[in-house]
């Protein structure tokens, strides 16, 4: 490749960087499972290296909303946007305030309550045997009966037993029906699976609680916070300037988000066109204006691409996420972190970080650093042969973070 631009890189094991955190899933960082989720150390890292008092953060594809919760412990304040309107509940949640209640007297009141809440959903009895449903309606009718910290409390373990009762396979990345996940229903109708929901709800109400309150011996503070979801960070302006912009944008051919969250999006009341209109906002599901990426790494693995439908995946992925970042970073007064990983087209990889890294650093930003991160875990169904091509599949072994800084010319 001709014009390519040195970068300087170097290996590190973030979860070995910060004291302050002690652990991915310690408190709230790890309520839901939510697809790739930012571990907290990263951002701490990034704070402990680069932080100083009155900073402000902006994270346009925040998903679960990690960048928030740790702002909060260093008291800087924050802005969240995501495409899944998911982040702001879950925002509430794991920022509320720790609250005793009597588990064994809610779970009275869910038994006796005759309420109930229909999904907007056309589909739903496909995701679960009869036998179920009228349970679940009675059951989530009594949740959206209640007030606000009530239902927040709620919230999560709801969600997670709705979902263990249901046909999902909640190992694989979307929503997805699987001999595995209709062998757990089937073993579930041959038993008490009444008393089965409600023991697993209880374990999971104490787990939150013990969760929050974990959280709260971190000592977060009182800071100014905007949390946006359903928000189309392809296309939204940033009101005001920020001093620094983390983020980990969506994966290149992982866009599953939405189709991921949406049983839980029907039974917290969103109605089936709403979350359509979010499919289809998805990248690569969307059409994308296009626009100018500034890299010659950009140019040399499209020119690889020989399929016509991969070349378009390809194009909608950078031209959005790239042509996003490019709009907002036009109010990022001081440094960009991007987390990133490399993604396989037809097992070629493609460097997602030296393209970022190329295109700022042709629009005036200076490329400081990349750290490479090895990933330990990660929530993704694994393939041992990719579906789609028969190939042995690829998963990412190592996440970037591309430190990018205004530059002072």
């Amino acid at each position: 490749m001709t014009g390519e631009i040195n970068l300087k890189e170097e290996s590190i094991l973030f979860r070995k960087m910060n004291h302050k955190i002690p652990s991915t899933t310690y408190g709230t960082f790890a309520l839901y499972r939510y697809p790739a989720k930012f571990i907290p150390q990263v951002i701490a890292y990034i704070f402990d290296k680069y932080g100083y008092p009155g900073m402000s953060v902006f994270d346009p594809f925040a998903g679960y909303g990690t960048v928030g919760l740790v702002s909060k412990i260093y008291g800087y304040d924050y802005e969240l946007w995501d495409l899944n309107p998911l982040l702001e509940i879950f925002h509430k949640v794991a920022t509320m305030e720790a609250e005793e209640i009597y588990v064994g007297q809610v779970i009275s009141e869910m038994k006796r309550f005759e309420g109930k809440f229909i999904p907007d959903w056309s589909n739903i009895e496909y995701w679960y045997p009869k036998d179920f449903l009228n349970f679940l309606y009675n059951i989530w009718g009594y949740y959206h009966s209640q007030d606000e910290n009530l239902k927040l409390l709620l919230t999560i373990p709801l969600l997670k037993v709705t979902r263990y009762f249901s046909y999902d396979d909640t190992q694989r990345q979307k929503l997805s029906k699987s001999p595995k996940s209709i062998a757990r229903i089937n073993s579930l109708l041959a038993n008490d699976w009444k008393n089965a929901f409600y023991e697993k709800l209880i374990r999971e109400i104490n787990a939150i609680i013990d969760n929050i309150k974990e959280y709260h011996k971190l000592s977060p503070k009182p800071v100014r916070s905007i949390v946006r979801g359903g928000v189309d960070s392809l296309t939204r302006q940033l009101d005001e300037e920020k001093e620094i912009l983390i983020t980990s944008p969506p994966y290149l051919q992982a866009q599953q988000y939405i189709r991921q969250a949406k049983m839980d999006l029907f039974w917290l009341g969103y109605r089936e066109e709403e979350i359509k209109r979010l499919s289809k906002l998805e990248i690569p599901y969307r059409e994308v204006d296009s626009c100018r990426i500034h890299s010659e790494s950009y140019n040399y693995y499209k020119n690889l691409i020989t399929e016509e439908r991969l070349q378009k995946i390809f194009d909608r992925y950078f031209w959005g996420v790239l042509g996003a970042l490019t709009n907002l970073q036009k109010r990022i007064r001081s440094y960009l972190f991007l987390f990133v990983g490399s993604a396989n087209i037809r097992g070629m990889p493609i460097p997602i970080d030296r393209i970022f890294a190329e295109h700022f650093t042709a629009l005036d930003w200076e490329h400081e650093i990349t750290l490479k991160d090895t990933i330990v875990s990660r929530q993704l169904f694994f393939y041992i042969k990719n579906p789609a091509t028969g190939l042995k599949d690829q998963r990412m072994r190592t996440e970037n973070l591309v430190v990018l800084r205004r530059s002072k010319k």
